[in-house]
């Protein structure tokens, strides 16, 4: 059964399409607006071997708040939607990710109650013309509409650009493992309820 999903979201802040596959091979078509999210987007889709396609167009005249936190629900809600009941998915994911002196922890449970917690500093306030701590907002968001718990950890890092990008692509490991169908389970739900 193909995981492809097609979902649209326009508010008065912003108008956002967006194709997914969580059985893809990493291609991504990325366009926020917004160069540093776009970059992120596309480690994220390529550690995860999704397919992903993203259009948004938002009040970037203001600022990114409105841009990255909409991406983070309708990417959130497009994964939710994907994975349907559940069935067979492995259900867990962890990965811990260098780059260069930085080094992140993602852990995930796709277990249908949302929660986001983050251990992440960042030693300025800027990336870019983008806000370091629209990062936060950002896996809120795709957690909270996903419904999954994600842990996201700092276990080390002062460069900005490293920190954000590991924090990206353990997110996007742990979502790959935690995702992957589990042969073993024989299209179970892997919960001792029944249900996800």
């Amino acid at each position: 059964m193909a995981r492809i999903v097609d979902l649209t979201r326009k508010t008065s802040e912003t108008d956002i399409s967006l194709t997914l596959n969580l059985d893809g091979s990493g291609r991504a078509e990325i366009d926020s607006g917004i160069g540093f999210l776009d970059h992120m987007l596309t480690a994220l889709t390529r550690h995860a071997l999704f397919d992903l396609k993203v259009k948004a167009v938002g009040d970037l005249h203001i600022d990114f708040h409105h841009t990255t936190e909409d991406i983070g629900i309708v990417l959130g809600q497009a994964i939710a939607k994907a994975l349907g009941d559940k069935a067979g998915i492995t259900r867990f994911g962890h990965a811990v990710i260098p780059m260069d002196e930085a080094l992140a922890e993602a852990a995930i449970d796709i277990s249908g109650r949302a929660h986001c917690a983050w251990s992440v500093e960042f030693a300025r306030p800027k990336i870019g013309e983008m806000d370091t701590e629209l990062f936060e907002e950002f896996f809120r968001a795709l957690a909270g509409n996903a419904l999954i718990t994600l842990h996201i950890r700092q276990l080390a890092g002062t460069n900005a650009h490293h920190v954000a990008e590991a924090c990206f692509k353990a997110t996007a490991r742990a979502l790959r493992q935690a995702v992957t169908l589990d042969p073993r389970l024989g299209g179970a739900v892997p919960s001792t309820k029944g249900t996800l």
